[in-house]
């Protein structure tokens, strides 16, 4: 036990093995860059069946394109027990569309890590069977007892789960006073008001009704949401785990938008959290904490609420990181096809540039929509890479060696995965990613978690009408280190989200912030994960707690994950 908190060892890198030839499949009259990629073997391996991952998502589907069945699908990585092992929650969906109403026979799935690399379906056992249609799940401790409880989004009023301690729950939604109205998509804990509760924003689609809308061949599809009414986003402000509606005392009821992706982070730099929200054919948002309880929308302002060419897009999901190295944070927003996945770059003061252009993401994200996104190192050479979720929402030319079948089989598509090659400058590597990315489906949400142990990220994908499907990372990474952080305050027994951490390691800083949501309607384990190359020292560990307390820790042996105690550093 060091003075800083525990440590754990994690399994050696891993070394490359005989170089192989991966082909892809490609969209017709399409080539891609990643298609000549040589690898040793693919960086992600599915092992779902191995580790008893079965569930299907229940898109509802009958024939008349309600649009909830075509948006859901996101997923949950969390310590339930806790215990220490990560735990598996998917979203289903339902039969009873258009109405609100839950099903009876169909619930959203729990699996408990039983054993080292198992998992077993334990919903009913765990207290969370819920037959409402799931849209996306947030994790954090709403009462600060020392376990992690459960929030998950409908279409239709949300469920706040309780954890009781043991990895069982009870449904508090009706005590809580956070179940809401409307649809739901993506929803975030942070604390607003630095009272050491977790407060929780939910973001809103559209004021669906049941509508036949039509593609440009005349053939029946889905809907676009401007045709349907928006739905301003909600607030509720968290009392010693007893939730209020503060959506007009806030703001938050000024603007009405489709929101989908939903991230929290101090991104005007005075010490507070903030909310951006990535809106569907809408001017994105971009609530800026003004310390009193109250949030303003600054999107236009800061340059992010459209893309260069001053457009709105249809944002589906949203991950905030550095991703040029100036120890600044980000922005990263999934996109419908025939736009690009956008990159706004930060600057001094809170402000953004769309730096999409030259990054190298935008042109090849042009051909797929794009939901569910992991910002992680997963090469560990320092610099944080992107894995990006596909599948249409709309009639589509057929992918090539699709196996879904009608309709869905004109609406799946493959992933992306891009590796930074410095300063925000990427490269299409999805023929890297194996079946992760290469298999077409209507993928969705996207968690990221070390499952097995071992110090690098695995990955749990979502999708509509088709398998969740879970991926161990065994990306070549010999000779390259790695620190993981967690941040603990004591006194809220629980993980600190919002701590922005800041290492420097051989010269280079890196920039961190916890945070348990991000992407599309899921919810990852709040770890600070490092890629240090060749560095084997790391010479200094800040950390700024959401209080606005900053802290040095001493220097942690690499390799390995921390735990950082609120008032056990320097200040």
């Amino acid at each position: 036990m060091e003075v800083f908190g525990w440590s754990v060892t994690a399994g050696a890198s891993k070394a490359a093995a005989p170089a192989v030839v991966v082909t892809l499949f490609v969209l017709a009259g399409c080539a891609r860059e990643s298609d000549a990629f040589t690898v040793a073997q693919p960086w992600f391996t599915e092992v779902s069946a191995e580790c008893g991952l079965d569930f299907v998502q229940e898109s509802g589907a009958r024939g008349s394109h309600e649009m909830p069945e075509v948006m859901g699908g996101g997923v949950a990585l969390f310590d339930a027990e806790p215990d220490g092992d990560l735990d598996l929650y998917c979203l289903n969906g339902n039969s009873m569309l258009p109405s609100q109403e839950p099903d009876p026979a169909l619930s959203s799935a729990f699996y408990r890590h039983d054993a080292p690399g198992r998992f077993r379906e334990a919903t009913r056992a765990a207290g969370l069977v819920d037959g409402h249609y799931g849209m996306g799940a947030a994790v954090g401790d709403v009462d600060n007892d020392g376990d992690e409880d459960l929030y998950v989004t409908h279409f239709g009023p949300n469920t706040l789960f309780l954890n009781k301690g043991d990895g069982r729950f009870e449904d508090a939604s009706a005590r809580a006073g956070c179940a809401g109205s409307g649809w739901s998509s993506s929803a975030a804990f942070f604390d607003l008001d630095r009272d050491g509760f977790l407060d929780l924003f939910v973001a809103r689609y559209i004021d669906y009704q049941p509508k036949t809308c039509f593609d440009s061949a005349g053939r029946p599809d889905y809907c676009g949401p401007k045709t349907f009414p928006p739905q301003h986003d909600l607030l509720f402000r968290n009392a010693n785990g007893v939730f209020r509606d503060a959506t007009h005392a806030a703001g938050v009821d000024g603007y009405a938008a489709a929101g989908l992706g939903v991230v929290c982070a101090d991104f005007d730099e005075d010490g507070w959290q903030d909310v951006y929200v990535a809106n569907d054919a809408y001017a994105n948002s971009l609530w800026i904490n003004r310390r009193d309880g109250t949030l303003r929308e600054e999107a236009v302002r800061r340059g992010v609420a459209y893309n260069l060419n001053g457009q709105p897009q249809a944002g589906m999901g949203v991950v905030a990181d550095d991703f040029d190295g100036d120890a600044r944070l980000d922005l990263f927003v999934t996109h419908l096809r025939a736009e690009t996945n956008t990159l706004y770059l930060s600057r001094a003061g809170g402000d953004f540039r769309d730096a999409t252009g030259a990054s190298g993401l935008g042109p090849v994200s042009m051909p797929f929509t794009s939901f569910g996104v992991a910002a992680l190192d997963f090469d560990r050479d320092a610099d944080v890479d992107l894995l990006v979720a596909n599948g249409a929402v709309f009639h589509r030319p057929r992918v090539e060696g699709v196996g879904l079948p009608a309709p869905w089989d004109e609406y799946a598509e493959p992933g992306l995965f891009h590796l930074n090659q410095g300063r925000g400058q990427f490269t299409d590597a999805s023929a890297l990613a194996g079946t992760l990315t290469s298999r077409a489906a209507l993928s969705r949400g996207l968690a990221a978690g070390d499952i097995d142990g071992d110090g690098d990220p695995d990955l749990l994908l979502g999708s509509v009408a088709g398998p969740a499907r879970l991926f161990r990372n065994d990306a070549p990474t010999a000779g390259r280190h790695w620190l993981a952080l967690r941040c603990v305050h004591p006194g809220w027994k629980r993980d600190a989200l919002g701590a922005r951490l800041e290492i420097e390691a051989c010269g280079r800083r890196q920039v961190r912030v916890l945070s348990s949501s991000w992407g599309y309607c899921s919810s990852s384990p709040p770890v600070a994960v490092f890629g240090l190359a060749d560095c084997a020292t790391v010479a200094r560990v800040e950390v700024l707690w959401p209080d606005g307390t900053r802290e040095h820790f001493p220097l942690p042996a690499v390799d390995r994950m921390h735990v950082l105690v609120y008032g056990a550093g320097g200040k």
